[in-house]
């Protein structure tokens, strides 16, 4: 919750004027590592990754002039499945950037890769899968979502590790059953 202020922000003061750009191109914000982005060893916790890579999605549609007409249309982004790697801290008070891009599409969900970058070197790199729901119910017709992207479908190449990966974290449909079984 003590990300909401820097959530308004971002969304409404400082609110950066949509670019046009694709969202295939590479979405750059830039953030500081505040006090409450820390943990106990003074670096930014590893939970905090997560809430700040929403904020650079949220930018990535947001620059590409969709967010708006989306959230009209009644649609909605969703995280389905996210891998994260850390490879250096980030300790606080540290200016870095979040680079987020579309990196793949299938028939179900769209893929955004994002780093976290230090004068252009990866500190973490994070993928997540994603859908877009509608407001009434269902989700959005890929269809109808890549052509409201405005991007052809044969532009977005997916990688062979990100197909596996899905399958490999994938989670019954919230139609099937799913007990919680320890072996």
């Amino acid at each position: 919750m003590n990300l909401i202020w820097r959530s308004l922000w971002r969304m409404f003061v400082r609110r950066r004027k949509p670019t046009g750009a694709s969202p295939l191109a590479v979405s750059r914000s830039s953030f500081r590592v505040l006090p409450t982005d820390v943990d106990a060893l003074g670096h930014m916790n590893n939970g905090r990754f997560l809430s700040i890579a929403d904020l650079g999605r949220f930018e990535l549609l947001q620059q590409a002039g969709l967010y708006g007409p989306m959230r009209k249309r009644g649609w909605y982004p969703v995280v389905v499945a996210s891998t994260i790697s850390y490879r250096k801290s980030l300790d606080l008070w540290k200016k870095y950037d979040l680079e987020s891009r579309l990196v793949g599409i299938d028939d179900r969900a769209v893929y955004v890769e994002q780093r976290f970058t230090v004068d252009g070197e990866i500190y973490a790199q994070m993928v997540i899968r994603g859908r877009f729901l509608q407001e009434r119910g269902g989700l959005v017709p890929m269809g109808e979502l890549i052509q409201f992207f405005g991007i052809d479908r044969d532009d977005v190449v997916m990688p062979e590790w990100l197909l596996r990966w899905s399958r490999d974290v994938a989670l019954p449909s919230t139609k099937s059953p799913a007990p919680s079984i320890w072996e």
